[in-house]
């Protein structure tokens, strides 16, 4: 079986991964006052309590070179995944990080795939490297095949609240208060280029669900894996397990919580949903 490192930014949800040597790479979101890392001591409802009552800016800040090289460690082969560039520099800062390993040492190899995505898609990327690695492909042919795999995977997302996507620029204020008030969910996608694309308004759980299972058909899922993450949700997250599985046979489909970077876009009540066409 050939070997390599599997790292990525917490934008992925997973801290550690069973038969793979892996590393999460922390991201952080700040406000004025706090600062939370996206590590294994994060308290996520800690953090989505306090950010929910923030009143002034919040934002997300991405691992530095420093932060990315050492994860690289000293040798061996990586292969690395970053949320969207289109949110965060972390992409660019893990091309900084493989360039200075490189210069180090010419004959290592590493891969760093802007995800265009984040959370449950950025999953599905890594447990298709991981199951090539099992099987013992070679590097460079992993590498090849998660850039073509990334074109059958979307992301897409439901927001029960867009509160710190409007304290940190990212959609109107007033829009998002009118969002809570009238109790609309927002339901939108990760686009080709990797930006958040908005989709629809619904209101209420059950016209939610229907307008992501339309999606999900719209875009090409036939079956194969889907991972939904939840932020305090799990009740729509359970729903949307059985509704799918009913809806599309054979699917493979997991639920989890989400971590601290998802969870500061999800917000309370949000569901992101990765799958495969």
């Amino acid at each position: 079986m050939n070997q390599f490192r599997i790292v990525a930014d917490s934008s992925c949800d997973i801290l550690t991964l069973d038969g793979a040597d892996f590393v999460s790479v922390p991201l952080t979101i700040r406000t004025d006052t706090e600062e939370f890392r996206d590590d294994d001591f994060l308290d996520v409802n800690e953090m989505v309590t306090v950010l929910r009552s923030t009143k002034g800016r919040s934002y997300s800040a991405c691992p530095n070179i420093a932060d990315w090289t050492e994860a690289f460690g000293d040798s061996g082969d990586v292969i690395a995944f970053t949320i969207t560039s289109s949110l965060s520099g972390s992409y660019s800062t893990a091309c900084a990080a493989k360039k200075h390993c490189e210069e180090l040492d010419p004959s290592r190899r590493i891969c760093v795939v802007d995800s265009l995505s984040a959370g449950p898609e950025i999953a599905l990327l890594i447990e298709k490297a991981q199951s090539a690695m099992c099987a013992g492909a070679d590097f460079d042919d992993v590498c090849r095949d998660i850039q073509a795999y990334r074109e059958r995977t979307h992301l897409l997302f439901a927001l029960e609240s867009m509160h710190n996507l409007a304290q940190n620029g990212r959609v109107n204020k007033l829009a998002a208060t009118m969002a809570g008030v009238l109790g609309i969910r927002a339901v939108g996608q990760a686009s080709s280029e990797g930006t958040l694309e908005m989709l629809g308004k619904c209101r209420g759980q059950r016209k939610t669900q229907e307008f992501m299972l339309h999606e999900m058909e719209r875009l090409g899922c036939k079956g194969g894996s889907v991972r939904i993450g939840h932020c305090q949700n799990p009740a729509l997250a359970l729903e949307l397990c059985v509704e799918i599985q009913h809806r599309f046979p054979g699917v493979e489909v997991k639920s989890y919580p989400l971590r601290g970077l998802c969870s500061y876009y999800a917000e309370r009540g949000g569901i992101m949903l990765g799958f495969e066409s």
